[in-house]
């Protein structure tokens, strides 16, 4: 069950990618390509994206490409990680109501059968139903601590390119700068500035590069962190008074 999950999330993940990379592609990249060098020096006053994107070199693509992933993952993690879909309503109610029925089986099945948050964390529990409550609640408890660090997993793919992508900035402003005091050293000195535009051009565009994809990143994470401990504390209230009712009374 694990690994078709995996696959159907990477399957997911990989068809939310491919359409802002064909957009990306066509409607950015494909015209800055397609504009030959006589007519870039006659419009050199007006900046595209296309232009800019070309400027900052191999690192500045790099970026672009991590800008991508970083939108398709946000897409997927907000649709994967909503509430409901943690802890659907309705699975709340039929497991709620085969529990007050005391047909455990079948709460188990319908658990097996509908993998969600709530039901994995829930079908531990019911797993270790004519065991002591302390087991039940160990169970419940370790697997809960098991699924909430799966999700929090997923998202720490934002975390990460919210980190990576100014780090390459700044090597794409080291890189820069190397290739324009290069310029000048094999010049004697007496280099014009215009040969030294390449290099400085690289150097301030990967920089802003990396800042543009990381700022909204860091933000998207922060934001479905905040929203995932959330709906985990919920979930888990919610699973605690399902099993409430096994606690030995005094």
């Amino acid at each position: 069950m694990d690994s078709q999950l995996i696959r159907s999330r990477a399957k997911t993940l990989v068809l939310a990618i491919l359409p802002f990379a064909f957009a990306f592609l066509f409607v950015v990249v494909a015209p800055a390509f397609g504009q030959d060098d006589a007519a870039a020096a006659s419009t050199e006053n007006t900046l595209t994206i296309g232009h800019l994107i070309k400027a900052s070199g191999i690192f500045g693509w790099i970026i672009i490409l991590l800008s991508i992933i970083a939108l398709a993952l946000v897409i997927e993690n907000f649709l994967s990680l909503k509430r409901d879909k943690l802890a659907p309503p309705e699975l709340i109610d039929e497991i709620q109501a085969l529990f007050d029925e005391e047909q455990y089986q079948e709460a188990m099945e319908l658990c097996e059968n509908e993998p969600t948050f709530l039901t994995r964390i829930a079908g531990a529990g019911i797993a270790k139903i004519g065991h002591d409550f302390e087991v039940i609640e160990k169970s419940v408890e370790e697997m809960g601590d098991q699924e909430s660090v799966k999700l929090h997993q997923k998202i720490g793919w934002l975390s990460l390119i919210s980190n990576v992508a100014p780090m390459l900035g700044l090597l794409g402003t080291v890189s820069g700068m190397v290739v324009a005091f290069n310029t000048i050293a094999t010049s004697a000195g007496q280099a014009n500035p215009a040969e030294l535009a390449n290099g400085i051009s690289q150097a301030l565009l990967t920089t802003l590069f990396g800042l543009v994809v990381a700022i909204p990143t860091t933000a998207a994470f922060a934001y479905m962190r905040n929203n995932l401990v959330r709906s985990v504390i919920e979930v888990g209230a919610i699973v605690e008074d399902l099993f409430e009712r096994f606690r030995p009374t005094a």
